[in-house]
């Protein structure tokens, strides 16, 4: 076995799997680009050598096991997120165990690893005094706190993805008459999500002030390039901890950027609009994905309670009227 093959396995398992055979889309790439980040900062940390000198033997299950554990305690991440990395780390020894039979071993202890089962608990999400609570706390005098005040207000008025706000393009943002972002979400879908009228001259504004490249990020960093899934979770956990102080009640809450887009889902269902819709502005591949807002909204439920009879009262008949009393009461 060649002991320093995995830079090679590697990088063939992006050029060559992915994007070759598979022809997987961006953030499914991004996604696993990630996960082995991690990975190979914490072996490199672990085991006291360079990313590159690394070997496949190195990355063996319970270094690997130890890796999903500190995924979940040191970077407080969830368990549906461990099972993200956990998918990557298996999508890659099954390459390995195809390409360099002699690890089918290593391979199959690695593959053995099983993803963690977890409690499917009620989405968090912003009620209305959160929400502008949030979207007031950046600095509006400076240049940082205008871009974040602006991506806070499309986030929660969208409901787009992490990656797909951090995606969004100046191209991509058509103003004026219709005003909509267009994105490429999950699953290849490109989609249209109009701009709420409050959103369109903040929106304006911000954009007059950034490249006028069309490809360009529309929130870039300080150094013009985008986002990080990371920076922008520090961008609200920053903005999250400075809005508390108005409104105490988010430091009660665990909040993500993906909270933002359950908030506009929220808003969507108490206003009304049918299921069906919120799953075409989401972008979900399944109306039964939008279920879970039903669940969460304790306002539905008590509206429904309140058509339910009372306990131990015989739900009655409906008698009409007597015909001149009705002429009467109709005078």
């Amino acid at each position: 076995m060649n002991a320093a093959n995995l830079p090679g396995l590697l990088q063939r398992f992006f050029t060559d799997r992915l994007f070759g055979q598979l022809g997987a889309s961006p953030h499914t790439v991004a996604c696993y680009r990630d996960a082995f980040r991690l990975l190979l900062r914490f072996a490199a940390e672990r085991l006291r050598r360079a990313p590159s000198n690394l070997r496949v033997e190195d990355l063996d299950a319970p270094l690997l096991t130890k890796f999903l554990a500190h995924v979940e305690q040191k970077r407080g991440c969830s368990a549906r997120t461990r099972n993200a990395r956990l998918s990557a780390l298996h999508a890659f020894f099954r390459y390995v165990a195809l390409e360099e039979p002699a690890y089918a071993l290593h391979c199959q202890r690695v593959l053995a690893i099983p993803a963690k089962r977890y409690e499917r608990r009620p989405v968090e999400f912003l009620v209305e005094e959160e929400t502008a609570a949030l979207v007031d706390a950046p600095d509006p005098t400076t240049w940082l706190g205008r871009r974040d005040r602006t991506l806070l207000l499309v986030a929660v008025k969208t409901g787009l993805r992490s990656c797909e706000l951090t995606a969004l393009r100046r191209v991509d943002v058509i103003l004026g008459t219709g005003a909509h972002v267009r994105c490429h979400g999950k699953g290849r879908k490109t989609r249209c999500t109009p701009l709420h009228p409050d959103v369109v001259p903040i929106l304006s504004s911000w954009l007059r002030e950034r490249d006028s490249d069309p490809t360009s990020p529309v929130f870039p960093t300080l150094g013009g390039g985008r986002l990080s899934a990371d920076a922008l979770q520090r961008l609200v956990r920053k903005h999250v901890a400075a809005a508390a102080a108005r409104c105490p009640s988010l430091a009660e809450k665990k909040i993500t950027p993906h909270t933002l887009r359950h908030s506009t889902a929220m808003e969507l269902l108490r206003r009304g609009v049918d299921r069906s819709v919120i799953a075409l502005w989401l972008g979900h591949e399944c109306m039964d994905t939008t279920q879970i807002y039903l669940h969460a909204d304790m306002q539905l439920k008590e509206q429904a309670l309140a058509y339910a009879a009372p306990l131990g009262v015989a739900p009655g008949r409906y008698q009409p009227e007597d015909a001149l009393l009705a002429f009467l009461e109709s005078l």
